[in-house]
């Protein structure tokens, strides 16, 4: 059974840095697509970084530049780096695999704040 833990998260000031991290079990980081999405309050969920099998990342507009996902596969975790934290990014964030089903994590909240 396929399943993803998130921790990191929690208050942080505009222009400051968070680490996140998804420790994945049931499976392994380095076999599969896996991304963050993130989810605002009274908005859609959006993808914020995603990468593949192969090592390919991708981000939208919003947060290129700013945040980075990579991957150990020696602790079979994920983790998004964020740096440079706008208020606009404070948001509920989820990590997902993705093989011929998607798995998602519960969530953690970010809080970007004065």
């Amino acid at each position: 059974q396929v399943q993803l833990v998130e921790s990191g998260g929690g208050l942080v000031q505009p222009g400051g840095s968070l680490r996140l991290s998804c420790a994945v079990s049931g499976s392994s980081v380095s076999l599969n697509t896996m991304g963050w999405y993130r989810q605002a309050p009274g908005k859609e969920r959006e993808m914020v970084a995603s990468i593949t099998r192969g090592g390919s990342d991708y981000y939208p507009e919003s947060v290129k530049g700013r945040f980075t996902i990579s991957r150990n596969v020696a602790e079979n975790t994920l983790y998004l780096q964020m740096n440079s934290l706008k208020p606009e990014d404070t948001a509920v964030y989820y990590c997902y695999l993705r093989t011929l089903f998607d798995y998602w994590g519960k969530g953690i909240l970010v809080t970007v704040s004065q």
